[in-house]
């Protein structure tokens, strides 16, 4: 089983693409990436076919993360059903994202920072235009973000299988 993972952003150029290197990255590190597909949009398509923001990409491999600079592309009509977790960066990006879901999908899309326990923050404000510490404090929550989403997935997904080997011990024990 591939699980579908979208990161997305207002234009796709800073943050959504941030998330999705730092979620690779995690899910690399964690020797489960071929059980992923990982990608990033924008709702806006006016930076589509672009390279993502020269910022975020320093700024995240300053940290680390493997940069994927895969050009920006525009949220497409049928990613909301494609992709398991479609993950929101602000209220406002959640909101375009539950009316232009499709009749039972509108509870798919969620925010990143859903996934941090106690968190103080629910929106990663856009750093684009903004200075690298600004590209910087967005990637403190993107972190944090991917590591919850990554927990959440792992639980689920183990949560599965554990369901699927009782199914299979029920039935091989006539039960």
């Amino acid at each position: 089983m591939t699980v579908g993972v979208l990161f997305i952003s207002t234009g796709g150029i800073c943050r959504a693409p941030m998330a999705a290197s730092v979620f690779r990255t995690f899910v690399r590190r964690a020797n489960i990436e071929r059980f992923f597909e990982v990608a990033a949009a924008g709702t806006f398509d006016g930076h589509a076919g672009e390279q993502p923001s020269l910022l975020a990409r320093e700024v995240t491999e300053r940290r680390g993360y493997a940069f994927d600079a895969t050009p920006v592309r525009p949220l497409q009509p049928d990613d909301l059903a494609r992709y398991h977790h479609v993950i929101a960066m602000d209220r406002t990006i959640l909101a375009a994202l539950r009316w232009m879901a499709p009749a039972g999908y509108t509870d798919r899309p969620q925010l990143l920072m859903r996934h941090v326990e106690r968190a103080r923050v629910v929106d990663i404000v856009d750093p684009y235009g903004g200075s690298a510490g600004e590209y910087a404090r967005a990637l403190d929550l993107i972190e944090k973000g991917c590591a919850g989403l990554m927990m959440t997935i792992v639980r689920a997904l183990q949560g599965v299988a554990g369901s699927q080997t009782m199914a299979r011990k029920a039935g091989e024990d006539g039960s």
